[in-house]
C-alpha cells in the first residue's frame, strides 16, 4: 500500500525543533527563557520561530527553572548544571521516533528569523545530514541534524558543547546556509543587551 503523498511544504518525514533553554543565565541575573522581549517570553519566541519555519514537533529542555509552553513538549534535564551537552542529548532523546531530523535552537537569540530554519530543512530535505546557518560567512545557529547524526553528535556533546564538535569533526558534510538578511544570531547575555525602552 503506498503512503498518500505529504502535504505542500511539509516532508513525509517531519522535522522537529528544539529549543535549549535549560540555562540559570548567571550573567543576565536569572532564566533567560523567562525574559521578555516585547511582551513575549524568549522561550515562547523560540517555539513560534521554529513552528513558523516549518518545526513539528518542537521540544523545550528546561532545567533551572520549570517551563510551561504552549505548543511544545518540555522536558527536564535534571543534570542541567552541567552545560548545554546534556540538554542537546535530553531533547533529542525526546523526540518522536517518526522525526527524521531535528533543528537546534537556542533560546538566548531571540532575533534568528524564520527564514533560516526554512532554508536549513530545504538543505535536508535536499539530502543534507547536518546543516548550520552562516552569518556573514561565520556558522552560527541554528542547525540541522539529521537522526542518522544523533548517535555521533551525543556522543561528543558534553560540558558547554552542543553540537559543535561533532560539526568540526564532520567539517566537509555540513551544508552551510546562508542567513544575511534573515534575522540576527546574537545572543542576549546580560540586561544591556536588551533594547531601551
Amino acid at each position: 500500500m503506498t503512503q498518500p503523498p505529504a502535504p505542500a511544504g511539509r516532508s513525509a518525514h517531519p522535522v522537529a525543533g528544539v529549543v535549549l533553554a535549560a540555562g540559570a543565565g548567571q550573567r543576565f541575573g536569572g532564566p533567560k527563557a523567562l525574559i521578555e522581549l516585547e511582551g513575549e517570553r524568549l522561550v515562547d519566541r523560540a517555539v513560534r520561530l521554529l513552528h513558523s519555519g516549518g518545526c513539528d514537533p518542537i521540544v523545550v529542555v528546561s532545567g533551572a527553572v520549570s517551563l510551561v509552553v504552549d505548543r511544545a513538549l518540555v522536558v527536564e534535564n535534571s543534570d542541567w548544571q552541567t552545560g548545554m551537552g546534556s540538554s542537546l542529548r535530553r531533547g533529542l532523546a525526546a523526540v518522536p521516533q517518526q522525526c527524521a531530523a531535528a533543528v537546534i535552537a537556542l533560546v538566548d537569540q531571540p532575533y534568528v528569523g524564520s527564514e533560516a530554519v526554512r532554508r536549513l530543512i530545504s538543505a535536508h530535505q535536499a539530502g543534507a545530514t547536518a546543516a548550520v546557518v552562516t552569518y556573514g560567512g561565520r556558522r552560527r545557529n541554528p542547525v540541522l541534524l539529521a537522526r542518522s547524526t544523533w548517535e555521533d553528535v551525543c556522543a561528543l556533546a558534553y560540558g558547554d558543547v552542543g553540537a559543535r564538535r561533532y560539526l568540526e569533526a564532520h567539517r566537509g558534510d555540513v551544508v552551510e546556509v546562508p542567513g544575511d538578511g534573515t534575522g540576527d544570531p546574537r545572543d542576549i547575555d546580560t540586561p544591556a543587551d536588551l533594547p531601551r525602552r
